[in-house]
């Protein structure tokens, strides 16, 4: 039975994953290193405790994560309060028939408290959620299982009652290893043969998520 739907925010809720493949490269160039996508589609969702290591052994020993981040921050932060930020399709659609159920709904980032409260606001949706648990708020983020165990708690339910939609193939780790019912809704790319074998479902967009939820509550 599924009580809660636990949602990732980037490129799952917001359309911010190919502004962070932008300003990740431009930050990258911007201190003399080439980063190419598959670089960045790698550290998606990826705590940066493991983001850094990974990225000095694929691009080189001197890359500083930090600096880098940094500045890709900086970068994003001044397009988006510029331009703004797109909503996800299916998003509203999910929302409602969750709020219609009486499931409980929680965010489960790797993003900031702060920005995680700025982009969610900025497209109207973050007074729907019950509970919203970020990066900085646990001991240890994705792919670790910390922040889905966290959000479940939090909304009063067991992992195995809760769905969690995910974009990224470190949030469906981190997912499966909470003991959620991982669903992937694809963004920048398709899952990979492990993410399929990890993932109870693969949904076009947050809409079709719903008649897996019907199908799991029978």
């Amino acid at each position: 039975m599924i009580n809660g739907l636990i949602f990732d925010m980037d490129g799952l809720m917001v359309d911010t994953e190919k502004l962070l493949t932008r300003f990740w490269r431009e930050a990258a160039a911007f201190y003399g290193w080439e980063m190419k996508q598959e670089h960045v589609l790698g550290i998606r969702s990826l705590a940066g405790k493991y983001a850094g290591p990974k990225l000095q052994k694929e691009i080189s020993p001197d890359f500083d994560y930090a600096k880098v981040r940094l500045k890709r921050i900086e970068l994003m932060n001044a397009y988006i309060e510029k331009n703004g930020i797109e909503k996800k399709p299916g998003l509203d659609e999910l929302i409602a028939y969750g709020k219609d159920k009486g499931l409980r709904l929680a965010v489960a980032t790797a993003t900031d408290n702060v920005r995680t409260k700025l982009y969610l606001e900025s497209i109207g949706v973050y007074h729907h959620f019950d509970k919203v648990v970020c990066g900085n708020m646990v001991k240890s983020s994705k792919p670790d299982p910390d922040i889905y165990i966290t959000a479940s708690e939090e909304l009063g339910l067991p992992p195995a009652e809760c769905i969690a939609l995910e974009d990224s193939p470190n949030g469906i780790r981190s997912a499966k290893s909470a003991g959620c019912v991982p669903v992937f809704v694809p963004d920048l790319s398709q899952p990979d043969e492990d993410t399929s074998a990890l993932m109870f479902a693969c949904c076009e967009t947050l809409a079709h998520v719903i008649p897996v939820i019907e199908e799991l509550n029978k």
